[in-house]
């Protein structure tokens, strides 16, 4: 009596048949069989599923008292006010910090401005346009983002491209995605290699325009050696922008590695009302976008076209405005007078509701993808932050900060994390030490810290 063993499927395994005398093949699924027991690693190699690094911005804060049930010390459990109320379904994958100050060292407060660079940078800014080190996300990127057809993915709801809140240095800040149909081109369309589809090619386009970037950067090497020191430092500012986009040509003439959760999406289609209105300028505009360019980003990063992604809901001095309204939601903050009753503006703090139930709908484009034992929410760290407290006096203390996912088990969610008055640096610190850059300190002057989060992990 003979015993038929059964053969271990690979992950490359293909379906195999015959279709009008032709022979075919169907790529399979990424399959449960394909991970460990416990569907948190690659089976054989007992490689990890890959952690990934993505910010969530919003503009003019929140509105004091209806956002978040203050704390006086950190514990479980976020009190999500009126404000937030759309954020409860995720009080599980979320960590809010509150409490934390940003000391300036007698510097101005830019408005608008210095919030969101000293929380990216560590550094509080020396002007309305100093950008004075690298941002997080980029810190990041440069450990663990090397593998990825994008380095990094930047997008805006807001359709305001030069807003991004992502930058080297006050020179080197790059334009994000201001539309759906441009980020579905450059993500999902011609240059797009399914990591699930079996008959991989390169393309011969690609190959060609490796063969001139190689070319560029040999001359770049002679001229370089004819230069001096400030010239040097520019040119090879840009010519870091071209070594990525070498590095992305290669991954592009490699088979990718199949994924899980990959299945290309369909390409958006918005009617034509809603193609002729500009960009970002009413917020139902802007919902929509950020409902479409949700989907699209969470699925580049399911399927590992990128691992660092930052997305802008609204601008810093926020953009959006009603249907047939000429005010602005920042005008609104300053200009609107509060109602007695309530206690607040109530058209600015609608706004702030639309943001916040915005970050609820980012959140569930996550969790809804499966991966692994768990979802995509799962395996990423998203840093949640906006760039002042109460835009009506333009506060910068007490900036609130989310985290959210749980960053491949590294941490713990459902905190209430109180600063008590320590420099809000100790956020973006604990971040990065999550995502593996071996850090003991972050910041300048008063912003320096070497205090991590301990609490959230894991």
């Amino acid at each position: 009596m003979s015993v038929l063993l059964p053969r271990p499927v690979n992950r490359r395994s293909v379906l195999r048949g015959l279709l009008g005398g032709a022979s075919v093949g169907i790529a399979l699924p990424f399959l449960d069989c394909f991970l460990n027991e416990n569907g948190t690693a690659m089976a054989g190699t007992g490689a990890p599923l890959p952690v990934r690094f993505g910010t969530w911005y919003w503009g003019l804060g929140h509105t004091p008292g209806h956002a978040i049930t203050p704390k006086t010390q950190t514990s479980a459990g976020i009190g999500f006010l009126e404000e937030c109320k759309a954020l409860k379904r995720h009080e599980q994958n979320l960590n809010f910090f509150g409490g934390f100050n940003m000391p300036l060292d007698g510097r101005s407060n830019y408005t608008h401005f210095t919030g969101w660079v000293a929380s990216r940078t560590g550094t509080a800014p020396s002007g309305n346009t100093d950008i004075p080190a690298p941002t997080l996300d980029l810190l990041i990127a440069d450990s663990i983002a090397t593998n990825t057809r994008f380095k990094t993915l930047d997008v805006t709801a807001v359709g305001i491209a030069r807003e991004n809140y992502s930058a080297r240095s006050t020179n080197n800040r790059a334009a994000a995605e201001a539309s759906p149909e441009r980020l579905y081109a450059r993500v999902f369309g011609a240059e797009f290699a399914d990591p699930n589809k079996a008959d991989f090619k390169p393309d011969p386009k690609v190959m060609v325009r490796k063969s001139v970037l190689s070319a560029v950067s040999e001359d770049s090497r002679a001229l370089n050696k004819t230069l001096g020191a400030a010239d040097r430092a520019r040119l090879d500012e840009y010519f870091t922008s071209i070594r990525q986009l070498e590095n992305q040509l290669d991954l592009q003439m490699q088979r990718p590695e199949p994924t899980e959760a990959c299945l290309k999406p369909p390409r958006p289609v918005r009617d034509g009302e809603e193609q002729n209105k500009p960009q970002g300028l009413e917020v139902d505009t802007v919902i929509a976008n950020h409902r479409i360019m949700s989907q699209l980003l969470a699925m580049a990063v399911a399927c590992n076209q990128t691992r660092i992604f930052n997305m802008v809901f609204s601008d810093n001095f926020s953009h959006m405005r009603r249907p047939g309204q000429t005010y602005t939601h920042h005008l609104l903050t300053h200009e609107e007078t509060p109602d007695k009753v309530l206690g607040y503006q109530p058209v600015a703090f609608d706004f702030n509701c639309r943001q916040m139930d915005g970050f609820a709908t980012f959140l569930d484009t996550f969790a809804n993808i499966r991966e692994g034992s768990g979802t995509l929410l799962d395996n990423v760290l998203i840093f949640a932050a906006t760039e002042t407290n109460y835009a009506r006096v333009h506060s910068i203390d007490g900036v609130p900060v989310f985290t959210a996912g749980r960053a491949g088990g590294r941490i713990k969610t459902g905190l209430h994390v109180v600063g008590n008055g320590d420099p809000i640096t100790r956020v973006g610190l604990t971040a990065m030490q999550v995502m593996g850059l071996p850090l003991d300190k972050w910041g300048t002057q008063s912003l320096q810290t070497s205090k991590t989060i301990t609490e959230i992990l894991a």
